[in-house]
């Protein structure tokens, strides 16, 4: 199974290698390594793994706690498959059908951003929602730029549309809070996306 882990470690030379390491004898496949801070003498990494068997995500993150000086912050199931350009790839489904440039977008994000659901909303009214989104949501007092939230068991970020007069909402229920990292990198390909699209799509 694809599961995603964010580690928080001590940024010294061979700290990474320690944690590559543990993963390896407990018999995961390191796919990918995600640098999303380095500050105060601590990193923080995202690893996309591929891990033999079913395990839970508790399992992981008590045999990883185990290495000295290291914090397991998430582990959630991803369905991100690395080596592959999501990024460009959305932008270019936009480029050749920019009409339904903000519905691509909604459809796209939950898997750039390891994210259960995503929608757009113009008020209360869902323009466009991804799979697995509920029908009706609430955003209350939305942000007038990008922004991370909490709401019950959810992880949010919520992203400004201006030119749509729209929220993104991403959320995750599964795994540690939306990082700075990930925000300014959704952010971005919203920022293209909006001026890709001409014309908003039809309510579903």
């Amino acid at each position: 199974m694809l599961l995603r882990l964010r580690v928080s470690l001590p940024d010294r030379p061979g700290g990474l290698g320690q944690v590559a390491r543990s993963l390896g004898a407990l018999g995961a496949d390191i796919l990918q390594v995600t640098v999303l801070e380095r500050e105060t003498g601590r990193a923080v990494d995202d690893f996309t793994v591929s891990w033999p068997g079913k395990v839970t995500p508790d399992e992981v993150r008590d045999r990883l706690s185990a290495v000295p000086g290291v914090r397991v912050e998430g582990v959630w199931p991803t369905k991100d498959l690395p080596g592959s350009a999501p990024d460009y790839d959305l932008l270019m489904h936009v480029a050749s059908e920019p009409s339904r440039g903000i519905a691509t977008l909604v459809d796209a994000l939950p898997g750039l951003c390891g994210a259960e659901w995503s929608m757009a909303l113009a008020g209360d009214v869902v323009r466009h929602a991804s799979l697995g989104a509920p029908e009706v949501f609430e955003l209350l007092e939305p942000p007038l730029r990008a922004a991370t939230r909490a709401a019950d068991d959810l992880r949010l970020m919520l992203l400004p549309v201006a030119t749509h007069g729209l929220h993104v909402v991403v959320a995750r229920a599964a795994g540690p809070h939306f990082h700075r990292a990930e925000l300014e990198r959704a952010a971005r390909i919203v920022a293209v996306v909006s001026k890709l699209s001409s014309v908003l799509p039809a309510p579903n």
